[in-house]
């Protein structure tokens, strides 16, 4: 069927049969008809649209050479004990904190940065 037969159906339908293919349409390819009106005619159905991550997890990948900085730091933003703490930078690459908002994780790794230590948000 070619673009314009099919446009020619589409015309012929009652709003509830539109609604029903709207509904179809984005279950069949994943998408929003919202979304999809809203990234407009230049990017089109090409993806659907991504969510924005708003939770991440603070990683220590490295230590470095100043393990007792560290330390400090894990024990600041964690609350944790001492030996805690240090339990967590002996077993690096570890989580530090899990679900935490965009600045602040940002904050806390810069702080590792600081320390000597390697942190990421995942």
């Amino acid at each position: 069927m070619d673009t314009k037969k099919m446009i020619d159906e589409i015309k012929k339908m009652t709003v509830i049969e539109l609604n029903e293919l709207v509904k179809a349409l984005e279950v069949e390819f994943g998408v929003s008809a919202a979304a999809m009106a809203m990234a407009g005619p230049a990017q089109g159905a090409a993806a659907p649209v991504a969510e924005e991550k708003t939770e991440f997890n603070v990683v220590l990948k490295e230590v470095g050479a100043n393990k007792i900085n560290v330390i400090k730091v894990v024990r600041e933003v964690t609350g944790l004990g001492l030996s805690e703490a240090k339990a967590l930078v002996d077993g690096a690459p570890k989580t530090i904190k899990e679900g935490v908002a965009k600045a602040s994780a940002d904050e806390m790794i810069a702080k590792f940065k600081d320390a000597g230590a390697k942190a990421v948000a995942e």
